[in-house]
């Protein structure tokens, strides 16, 4: 018995190291047939690395006025310059990348999740609670975008979780007619028949075949969304109804200084709206690039090979 385990051990203990270049092959064979997607990739990186390490990044805290240092421009000192205010804008680029993070994740989770229950619900239960939930989120996208989401902020009032939630409702009512059409596709497979054939009850079924099932779905509207909230964001905070000062958000250092002092201080604007521009081109290429590895449908068309 003895010898029969240390012939086996070096069997066992064998597997483990293949697990590490196993993901780093399907790492590089993603950055080889998407590289558009693996620079997405690498910008949502880069911008998840400034939002948790903003304080370790950052030269200054993000309010911090610098004596002797107003409206400087770019250099080794201050590499984004320094606003009318004498602070150091690559400092509150990289806070405000903490700002945008937070909205975007959180609100995305949010409707994500209300998402899901409304439209694999309405996919499973059909009938008439399928024909009133979708009239319900038909009405609601009848209405445009900005007015509604103004609407909302005008009476919940600026604020971060005030803007999560406005924009969470918004998300969710479009996501969930795609995850709806996607439930009732993976409806039609034999597998659900055969679930509620052997006795499996509904909350079985649909935590244990449907829900894994439109995952993929999931995740691609999940990572476009984050672009277009970031975005949403952004205008709402440059409109004034985003988070409030002095702490930094992209949108609202467009707004401030960076509009005021445009001309003077042309820096003050510009890196800030790099700043969203990056962040919403990274989330849109890497959500394309995943819908085209994800959805089936996709797969082996030669749609987009360089994504």
């Amino acid at each position: 018995m003895a010898r029969y385990v240390e012939a086996v051990a070096p069997v066992e203990s064998s597997r483990e190291p293949w697990a590490l270049p196993r993901a780093v092959r399907a790492v590089a064979h993603f950055c080889r047939h998407k590289p558009l997607g693996a620079l997405g990739g690498f910008l949502v990186l880069v911008m998840l690395v400034m939002a948790l390490g903003a304080p370790w990044i950052a030269h200054h805290d993000y309010d911090y006025s610098i004596a002797g240092s107003r409206m400087k421009p770019p250099s080794l000192q201050f590499w984004f310059g320094t606003d009318n205010l004498s602070r150091d804008l690559w400092s509150r680029v990289v806070y405000g990348a903490r700002v945008s993070v937070t909205v975007g994740f959180l609100t995305i989770a949010l409707a994500t999740m209300v998402a899901v229950a409304v439209g694999v619900s309405s996919a499973y239960i059909g009938g008439a609670y399928d024909m009133a939930v979708q009239r319900v989120v038909d009405a609601w996208m009848s209405f445009p975008y900005l007015i509604i989401i103004l609407s909302l902020m005008a009476v919940l009032g600026p604020g971060l979780l005030n803007l999560i939630l406005s924009l969470s409702v918004l998300v969710a009512a479009n996501n969930a007619r795609v995850i709806r059409g996607a439930a009732l596709s993976v409806m039609q497979n034999p597998y659900i028949e055969s679930a509620r054939a052997i006795g499996s009850g509904h909350l079985r079924i649909v935590l244990r075949h449907v829900v894994p099932n439109v995952m993929a779905t999931v995740i691609i509207l999940a990572t476009i969304g984050l672009g277009g909230v970031i975005l949403a964001e952004s205008a709402l905070s440059f409109l004034g109804l985003g988070v409030p000062p002095p702490r930094p958000s992209w949108g609202s250092m467009l707004a401030g200084s960076g509009r005021s002092y445009m001309q003077r201080a042309p820096w003050m604007a510009i890196f800030p709206g790099l700043a969203i521009s990056l962040a919403v081109f990274g989330f849109n290429m890497l959500g394309d690039a995943l819908r085209d590895v994800l959805d089936p449908r996709l797969r082996g068309t030669g749609t987009g090979p360089g994504r």
